[in-house]
This record gives structure tokens, C-alpha cells and sequence, in this order.
């Protein structure tokens, strides 16, 4: 099950949107996605794979400003490269994400 939880970076509220590399990249099992809403809105966040093959829908959802994380957990799945989509606000952005096993 993926979790998410909001970052307490001093309660700061970020100036522009932005998803960060996954952490660590590569990842055995699981990983980290750390994103940026700069304003309240949709956000939807898509994992897909070599194929562009939607495996995950990490989070589809209106949120408030702020910093993010939610974990990705590739366990059951082959080793290769995944893409993480981020959409919110207008803003969009891919991040490779490297599985090995």
C-alpha cells in the first residue's frame, strides 16, 4: 500500500510546482517521490511503465499547498525502467525510475 504524508518543511509553502528525482534511484523495493503544489488543486500522479502502460495511480486528488512525499512499492514487479507523471495545476513533469531486483 503506498502512503503519503505532507513534508513539515516549516510549514514553508512553495513558490512553483515541482516533482523531485525518486529516492533512492535505482530502488530495490520501494522508493520515495517528493512533489510541490504551489496552490490548491488537482493533482494526479501516474506511474507507467516502458510501455507507457499505466501501472499505478499514486494519487488523483485535490490538495492544498505544500510539500509531499508518497512512496512507490514496486515489489511485484519486474525489474526495468518506470516513469513517474505528475499533473497539477497546468504544470507537468516525468521523472525515470530505475527498478532492479
Amino acid at each position: 500500500m503506498n502512503t503519503i504524508k505532507s513534508a513539515n518543511y516549516a510549514e514553508m509553502i512553495p513558490l512553483k510546482f515541482h516533482l523531485s528525482q525518486n529516492y533512492p534511484n535505482p530502488f530495490l523495493e520501494k522508493t520515495t517521490l517528493k512533489y510541490c503544489v504551489a496552490y490548491k488543486t488537482d493533482v494526479e500522479i501516474n506511474v507507467f511503465d516502458s510501455e507507457d502502460k499505466v501501472i499505478e495511480t499514486l494519487i488523483k486528488k485535490e490538495q492544498e499547498a505544500g510539500t509531499y512525499e508518497i512512496e512507490f512499492d514496486g515489489t511485484d514487479l519486474p525489474e526495468g525502467f518506470y516513469y513517474c507523471h505528475i499533473k497539477a495545476g497546468g504544470y507537468n513533469a516525468v521523472k525515470k525510475m530505475i527498478l532492479l531486483k
